[in-house]
């Protein structure tokens, strides 16, 4: 029986894999809150591990909100950066692989052609900023990390771009969504999937791996499907990024080569369409 620790159980991701490792008889998952461990307080940290014993640390834990880590970025860097270096080097001297989760927000959007790992990172923002600090941070004091990069998370859990058009659906006649921004959509149950996947391997392969939803699309195409799955009828105007001008600047092309991922650990990568009908079943 492995011993998994989770961080961020409250958040989507921790709450997919919560949902998800019922599946893994061999697998124990333990998960804790901000409040059950303060991942920002080293010395927390420290006293967590000495008292407790895992065979792997999932940090889903982070600080998401885009915009607002422009305003406040000494609070993005302590819990995306530093936080994660705490765990790190806890992780490290207990001999304890790691798996950090991180975002396509590392690199400045610009290409035309899905993102590998290997590419040459460049955030435009604090947010990915600080994801880029934390990723470093995490290889540099444990060199048994997993860097998981995902893009455009959605689930039945949490505040997510699907529930938001659900209810902007019911309230409006027409909306406009954004059609110059490219991605695919990763269902957060499929990703905790990936990610228990990979805890199973007796010896694991560490570095940087990218995680999504197969298929490409932008947020209107994204929105044009949840309309079709959920058989509301709205109208859904194409706009220009330039209508929703935000404080943080969005990566314009976020697509992610998964093929490492695929070929090193054999994960199941659903079609964005396919995966998104499916959790639909559940959110609606």
């Amino acid at each position: 029986m492995k011993r998994i620790l989770i961080t961020g159980a409250n958040g989507q991701l921790g709450q997919a894999i919560l949902e998800q490792s019922k599946n893994y008889k061999e697998i124990e998952c333990f998960f804790v809150t901000r409040n059950e461990l303060d991942i920002t307080n080293e010395d927390l940290v420290k006293n967590y591990f000495q008292d407790n014993t895992f065979d792997f640390v999932v940090n889903c834990a982070a600080y998401t909100v885009v915009d607002k880590a422009e305003d406040y970025p000494d609070e993005a860097f302590l819990v995306n950066a530093k936080a994660t270096e705490f765990l790190a080097k806890a992780t490290n001297e207990h001999n304890i692989p790691f798996i950090h989760i991180s975002t396509d927000y590392v690199f400045d959007g610009n290409d035309s052609q899905p993102r590998i790992e290997t590419d040459e990172t460049n955030p435009i923002g604090v947010y990915g900023q600080t994801k880029l600090d934390g990723e470093k941070l995490a290889t540099e004091n444990n060199f048994r990390t997993i860097i998981i990069r995902t893009a455009w998370v959605y689930s039945r859990f949490g505040n997510n771009f699907v529930k938001t058009m659900l209810k902007l659906f019911k309230e409006r006649d027409s909306l406009g969504v954004v059609n110059d921004q490219i991605g695919s959509p990763t269902n957060a149950i499929n990703l905790a999937d990936a990610i228990l996947t990979i805890v199973m391997k007796d010896e694991p392969l560490f570095g940087i791996y990218n995680y999504s939803n197969e298929g490409e699309c932008s947020w209107f195409d994204f929105a044009n499907k949840i309309k079709e799955f959920s058989g509301l009828s709205v109208q859904i105007n194409p706009v220009d990024s330039a209508a929703f001008p935000t404080k943080a600047k969005r990566p314009a092309y976020s697509l992610l080569d998964k093929t490492k991922i695929k070929t090193v650990y054999e994960v199941n990568v659903p079609n964005w369409e396919d995966s998104l009908k499916e959790e639909m079943k559940h959110i609606q």
